[in-house]
């Protein structure tokens, strides 16, 4: 008895080669529309996973971390660095910005706290750069993300809003940000000078 052809159990040999340079699958002498899309779709993944940016072109386990987006991150970040030095306040905020989109873009099998430590340190700097110009609310802005990215261990962050806040007059948010800090910070020296700073304001407008 003959099995029908659409049975799971029929096996259909087909003729399937493989291109030598490019490694492309393909089949000859047929024409299903089916295998083609298959095959298609299999040439284009294997084709992104030999251009993707990782080491040995696929994410060995556990967690690999790609070395060279590391080094342009560092290497941005020191920039500038070099920039805000020299008073280019303008140039670091970009240089910032570029190493923070590169953090931002790392791949999603790297470590989440890796990318965390970079981004909020990049934020801090970049807030700094903003106050630099007086651009206090996108400094305070930077600086907030900073902080939510790492909450202890991040005093200049937290200072660089309260700071910023105390700029832009809003004393009460200044305050309460500043105590907020000091739950997280201890008794960090410029919180604490920062906060005295803040109740003397309030106090001379009484």
């Amino acid at each position: 008895m003959a099995v029908p052809a659409q049975s799971p159990d029929t096996f259909t040999l087909l003729p399937l080669q493989m291109d030598s340079a490019t490694k492309a699958v393909s089949a000859t002498g047929t024409t299903n529309k089916a295998l083609d899309a298959e095959l298609q779709a299999l040439n284009t993944l294997h084709r992104a996973i030999l251009s993707a940016d990782v080491p040995a072109g696929t994410p060995p386990p556990p967690i690999p971390v790609n070395p060279k987006r590391g080094a342009q991150i560092t290497k941005l970040r020191e920039a500038a660095n070099t920039d805000f030095r020299k008073g280019n306040h303008t140039q670091a905020v970009r240089l910032y910005s570029l190493a923070i989109d590169m953090a931002l873009g790392r791949p999603f099998w790297e470590p989440a706290g890796l990318v965390r430590e970079e981004v909020s340190v990049l934020l801090a700097a970049r807030a700094q750069a903003h106050m630099g110009m007086q651009e206090w609310a996108e400094a305070a802005v930077d600086a907030e993300a900073s902080v939510e990215m790492r909450k202890v261990g991040n005093p200049k962050a937290w200072w660089r809003r309260g700071k910023c806040l105390v700029e832009m007059q809003r004393l009460e948010e200044a305050e309460a940000w500043v105590e907020h800090a000091l739950e997280f910070e201890g008794t960090e020296a410029d919180l604490l000078k920062l906060k005295a700073e803040i109740e003397g304001l309030k106090a001379s407008k009484k």
